[in-house]
């Protein structure tokens, strides 16, 4: 299996069905803080709904619809990154994150979602990356900032989560915007 350092003793690696335990343990650690704003706490309950959920991203990568990588520090998973949707077609992917409280204020996030849209646009000819958001959550929106990402716009009340209708931003980078950026000192 590959691994990519993001500095610090972390690193970025797959996120197989066979990590189902580990991806468990991860999330029980951090489920109220990364429940905040995404559902993945509430969908990765047990051993079967976590393997379930990791062996749904197995399929989509192996259709090319998606991926999902883990961020590892320490040796301990403490977050991830992944593709929620990815169309080579259309030329369009959807990224997201997660990351337990241990992990945060590190730049972590930002220096893993680099990596994997540097492959999309790359390796996979991606055009345009979204990175949707509740307006709430003032991190991830700072992630989208920090990645050079335009704000598109707000879905109002878009997005029903735990009884309340949430505002979702929508933000985004084209390809030769991230590649321009890229090139930057």
């Amino acid at each position: 299996m590959y691994a990519v350092s993001l500095g610090d003793g972390a690193e970025l690696r797959p996120l197989e069905p066979w990590q189902a335990e580990e991806f468990l343990v991860h999330m029980d650690r951090g489920r109220d803080f990364i429940g905040q704003y995404v559902a993945l706490p509430d969908v990765v309950t047990d051993l079967a709904s976590s393997r379930s959920f990791l062996q749904a991203y197995a399929e989509r990568a192996a259709a090319d619809t998606g991926r999902i990588h883990g961020i590892w520090a320490g040796g301990d998973l403490v977050g991830g990154v992944l593709f929620r949707t990815m169309d080579v077609e259309q030329g369009t992917a959807e990224a997201g994150c997660w990351l337990e409280p241990a992990a945060v204020g590190r730049g972590l996030v930002t220096r893993a979602v680099r990596v994997i849209i540097d492959w999309a646009v790359e390796e996979r000819g991606i055009h345009r990356v979204e990175w949707q958001v509740s307006a709430e959550n003032e991190a991830s929106i700072a992630v989208a900032r920090r990645l050079g990402m335009t704000r598109d716009g707000v879905l109002r009340e878009s997005y029903p989560y735990r009884g309340k209708r949430h505002d979702m931003e929508v933000w985004s980078v084209l390809a030769p915007e991230w590649r321009a950026a890229r090139k930057e000192p």
